[in-house]
């Protein structure tokens, strides 16, 4: 067994005892909130880091499936119609988004997205007789799938978890398709792509629609954690937010959005306990992340890793690099 079998393992036995080494449930909420965004992280990492598309209004698509659940569930439907029905529209919404945002690529494709973000948001704020305006929308009650009841916060965070190892492995088959190298050849090499026969378009389309699939997911699994939405979720700082998520961890890899997600929420919910200015603390991280890890948490680990391991061995970067692939 590889050493990276055995780390996965290992991970995999340290998430499922989570709620049992955990002190309490407020940190097995903060776990749960560190899982639901990097779903959401990993989502944005589909058009940043492997399509080169940096979007400012994924939380507008991440609210749109929220605003639905909600909606339905005071309509007095049932969970799995109210999920399914958002899951669908969200992906409607995602095809519109991307057909208008795809005009433009580099800083039109983050303005354009931005602008569509910011629309989204004043439907919310505005349209009072579907989102309550800034009263939001309240969930009386979470889902009990095949009986097992969402009530209390460890079952909240197992069935968490088990979204987010789907969606994990979804994105793990995505990376490794060949759509995902074709995507991937969009970013680097657009014109080339073009004149090999690919249709550059409609690849970043289909990556739209699968990065909307999983924000639908994380919104739904936002909405029922908090058992509310508001016009809040959807502005312009929570796209901020998680493409900050996913350029600090690592943009093109499928651990550095987990990364950046945990390090945004332990400083959002844990840190400002304790440091009054942690706003600050999490700009100053940010900027030490950008000068000496300027791929992310992530690649830069790695990278260091390896020149200690060189260093310790005797053996050049280069050749540690080589052993290691």
């Amino acid at each position: 067994m590889t050493s990276r079998r055995i780390a996965l393992l290992v991970t995999l036995a340290v998430l499922a005892a989570a709620p049992y080494w955990l002190p309490g449930s407020y940190y097995v909420n903060i776990a749960t909130q560190i899982l639901i965004y990097a779903v959401f992280a990993l989502a944005m990492d589909v058009l940043l880091g492997y399509g080169g598309l940096v979007s400012l209004g994924h939380a507008g698509i991440f609210g749109v499936a929220a605003y639905v659940v909600a909606w339905f569930v005071a309509a007095g439907s049932g969970h799995l119609f109210a999920v399914v029905a958002a899951i669908v529209i969200t992906l409607l919404a995602t095809a519109v988004y991307a057909v208008v945002a795809l005009r433009a690529t580099g800083i039109g494709f983050l303005m354009i997205t931005l602008a569509l973000g910011q629309i989204l948001w004043g439907l919310a704020y505005r349209w009072i007789s579907v989102t309550n305006g800034d009263n939001g929308l309240n969930v009386a009650s979470r889902p009990a799938p095949f009986g097992f009841s969402l009530a209390s916060s460890t079952g909240l965070y197992y069935a968490t978890l088990v979204v987010f190892l789907l969606a994990l492995g979804a994105m793990a088959l995505f990376v490794a398709s060949p759509f995902g190298a074709s995507l991937r050849g969009t970013r680097d090499q657009p014109r080339r792509m073009n004149a090999l026969g690919y249709h550059v378009w409609m690849i970043r389309f289909c990556a739209c629609l699968f990065s909307g699939l999983l924000s639908a997911i994380a919104g739904i699994l936002f909405v029922y954690y908090n058992q509310f939405i508001s016009p809040q979720a959807l502005a312009l700082t929570a796209s901020a937010e998680v493409v900050l998520m996913v350029i600090s961890g690592g943009a093109g890899t499928l651990l550095g959005p987990i990364v950046g997600a945990a390090l945004v929420v332990i400083m959002k919910n844990v840190a400002s306990a304790y440091i009054a200015r942690w706003n600050f603390l999490l700009g100053a991280i940010f900027v030490l992340i950008v000068v000496f890890m300027p791929e992310g948490i992530v690649p830069g680990t790695v990278r260091l890793t390896r020149w200690l391991r060189g260093a310790v061995s005797g053996r050049p970067v280069a050749a540690v690099r080589e052993a290691g692939q």
